[in-house]
């Protein structure tokens, strides 16, 4: 039994040194030969650590939403074409893997890509291993990849890359801004949201990392190391589709009305500072970068604002207990001296140059209310002077919280400049010029006038969620309060003085009354300031305005630039336009005005000669609940409503819907039913607007690239095609 174990052990033992042996010799063959013993592969490519591969998987980037949830900036995966040229690469299977035939593949290249034969041939025709094919074989969609693939092409490979894309085009481009491309291939923010955010948007790399050898074959059994790609977060912004591009349309309309060389406007919650709309013109499309100025007008141009910062005066005076709205008082001219302290006061004549009201006139005696009613200049100055003193007003000014950052959500800011030295200095300042403040600064002060006199934040972030999951929320907003500048009984007041500014047929504000609801608000008209002296010729013209009047919940306010127009304030199409359309996306059309609502097409008097007699009404109504419902059903609930209804796919039941159910439809507006999600007829498009466009993009999710402004010139995809999933639409509009 002795012997049998001694047999054993030694058997045990011979066998291990054989292994170790032949262990030993495999290292000694990789060490000194760089040869696997076993599969005799040449392991020289192995050692050298410049064979070791490290491939980078990209991380999309976080999407930014609109508060309607359409996609404002995505992030779409797109390929480059890798053309192989080298004859000596190896054969994988027997099959080449090279561009033998280059006559053949260019000219099939050249029919997906829509380019020229030759341009492709030439790059086929270069002496070296490999080569792309400049701007026609980048940025393809997977529906174009999957068609060349198809052609069984040798030689023909492909990488793949991420496109920052932005559906809606110049939709708050300035604030939005962009992201692109660094060095690494990583889409970096740039400008605006883009670049406030970007720690947020911006997702982990991926990765891989492994040996090959010279041909990029990896040998069976090695290691490799590998990381997935971990995604941006999403942003959620507070701004409203319908509003932001009706404020958009109305930019249009101011550039072709008054020539006008910068426009900007924003509309926003009283209650809860969400910024609903924001932008300016000109802008720029970030698909394309036809940017002529990085600046957001409305938190970086500070600019003097004219006799819309007469409310403050006003309000500081109310909320001091020293004003009498049915005072009387001279607004003819103010004559002023001063005192040491370089404080002016009114005098019944000086040598100096008196205050005047805008373009000369003379008022005669008016009462305070009307003061404001009528812009007047003069008594502004005499509010500030004899009821107040400038010090105090310059006190109110501050409490509103001009001439200080208004902290929006990370957004670059200027404060202003204020000019506050001289007497005529102070004196300007009761009516809105000499010194300047940014439109951020006006909304924020506008929140407490327009409400209980408490003032908040504008802000436009709403949250911040995880990719992954949507209910994961990083950032959630919350309502501000950024002081208290006056007493609500003081806002109320002074609400009731610029419901008479809009509403009272001697009101300065009288051209801004729009049929679907009541408002209130103030105009101002100034110079513009540049470099500490005025531009000749140009004024910018602007309006703050609040609905509806009896209790404002929004703030509107639009502002522009432009050559001097007597009537700027008369021809006020642009900003009506603004105003309604807010009124019935928000549902306030017709309510407290204490009229009946107006039939379309009603003609509404204007009191006043040259204007026009009667405005043309657009008919909404609310969009119903569509989705889980038939066809049938659905065209018996859109009956009542005069819109243009385009099914999408050839199913029966609705599973998505746009407009969504209880948004607003506009008269003529496009209503899109999904009965399919992978297919569905194209439909001509010529004619339609961007908003139209996006609408189909937007409900079908299909892959859509747009060029161009204006209206639909051109489409890809004929009309009556049928498409399916992949398929990728190219739209120009003119």
């Amino acid at each position: 039994m002795r012997k049998r174990g001694n047999r054993s052990v030694l058997f045990t033992f011979i066998t291990a040194l054989v292994v170790m042996a032949i262990l030993a010799t495999n290292v000694f063959f990789v060490a000194i030969n760089k040869v696997h013993y076993r599969s005799g592969t040449d392991l020289h490519s192995y050692a050298d650590s410049a064979n070791t591969i490290r491939e980078t998987t990209k991380a999309m980037r976080g999407n930014i939403y609109t508060r309607n949830n359409t996609i404002i900036a995505e992030d779409n995966r797109t390929y480059n074409i890798i053309c192989i040229l080298d004859e000596n690469r190896l054969a994988v299977e027997g099959q080449i893997t090279y561009v033998k035939d280059k006559e053949k593949t260019a000219a099939e290249l050249s029919k997906i890509l829509r380019t020229d034969k030759d341009k492709i041939l030439n790059f086929l025709s270069q002496d070296v291993y490999q080569t792309e094919l400049g701007t026609a074989g980048r940025n393809l969609s997977e529906s174009t990849k999957k068609q060349i693939e198809a052609l069984n092409l040798p030689g023909i490979e492909f990488t793949d890359s991420i496109q920052r894309v932005y559906p809606l085009g110049t939709f708050a481009s300035n604030l939005i801004g962009f992201a692109q491309s660094d060095e690494t291939g990583s889409t970096v923010g740039k400008m605006g949201t883009e670049l406030f955010l970007d720690t947020y948007l911006r997702g982990d790399d991926g990765y891989r990392v492994y040996q090959a050898d010279k041909n990029g074959y990896i040998l069976p059994g090695m290691k490799e190391d590998v990381k997935s790609a971990s995604n941006g977060n999403n942003v959620y912004t507070t701004l409203d589709q319908e509003i932001q591009e009706a404020l958009e349309e109305s930019f249009l309309m101011s550039e072709n009305l008054f020539h006008a060389t910068r426009i900007w406007g924003a509309v926003m919650e009283v209650d809860t500072g969400k910024i609903l709309a924001w932008g300016q013109y000109p802008s720029f499309d970030p698909n394309t970068l036809n940017i002529t100025d990085y600046n957001n007008y409305g938190a970086q141009i500070p600019y003097e604002p004219g006799s819309t910062l007469k409310s403050v005066t006003w309000a500081a005076a109310i909320n001091e207990g020293v004003y009498d709205g049915e005072a009387m008082i001279d607004a003819n001219e103010y004559y002023y001296e001063w005192d040491e302290e370089r404080n002016p006061h009114r005098v019944d004549y000086a040598p100096s140059m008196p205050i005047t009201n805008a373009s000369g006139k003379k008022f005669g005696v008016i009462d305070y209310n009307h003061g404001l009613m009528y812009s007047s200049n003069v008594v502004a100055a005499s509010i500030q002077s004899e009821l107040l003193t400038p010090a105090k007003h310059l006190e109110y000014l501050k409490a509103f919280g001009f001439f200080s950052s208004v902290k929006t959500d990370g957004m670059p800011e200027e404060t202003g400049i204020l000019n506050f030295t001289w007497p005529s200095d102070k004196l300007a300042l009761s009516y809105g010029q000499g010194s300047t403040v940014t439109m951020l600064q006006m909304l924020q002060a506008y929140s407490a006038i327009f409400g209980d006199g408490v003032m908040v934040r504008p802000y436009y972030v709403e949250s911040i969620r995880d990719a992954y999951d949507n209910n994961r929320i990083l950032y959630q907003s919350e309502v501000r309060t950024t002081g208290n500048p006056i007493t609500a009984e003081t806002a109320h007041q002074l609400q009731k003085i610029l419901y008479d500014t809009v509403n009272a047929d001697d009101g300065t504000a009288k051209y801004y009354v729009i049929p679907e609801c009541e408002v209130i608000g103030k105009t101002g008209t100034t110079q513009v300031a540049i470099n500490g002296s005025y531009l000749s010729g140009y004024t910018i013209a602007s309006f703050m305005s609040g609905m509806p009047a009896d209790d404002p919940k929004v703030a509107i306010y639009y502002c522009f630039e432009a050559p001097y127009n007597h009537d700027a304030h008369y021809y006020t199409e642009p900003v009506q336009n603004l105003l309604r359309k807010t009124a019935m996306r928000l549902g306030y059309a017709n309510v407290n005005t204490g009229e009946e609502p107006v039939e379309e097409g009603q003609e509404t008097e204007q009191g006043e000669e040259g204007e026009p007699e009667e405005t043309e009404l657009l008919v909404a109504g609310d969009m119903p609940q569509l989705v889980n419902h038939s066809l049938t059903y659905a065209g018996e609930k859109l009956a009542g409503l005069n819109g243009t209804v385009i099914v999408l796919g050839n199913g029966n039941t609705v599973i998505d819907q746009y407009p969504k159910a209880g948004t607003l439809v506009d008269n003529g507006e496009k209503m899109f039913l999904l009965t399919d999600t992978n297919s569905f007829v194209m439909p001509d498009m010529s004619g339609w607007t961007r908003k139209d466009v996006t609408a189909l993009w937007q409900v079908t999710q299909f892959g859509f690239r747009l060029h161009g402004e204006g209206r639909v010139s051109e489409q890809n995809i004929p009309p009556g095609t049928m498409i399916t999933r992949g398929t990728e639409i190219e739209v120009e509009f003119e």
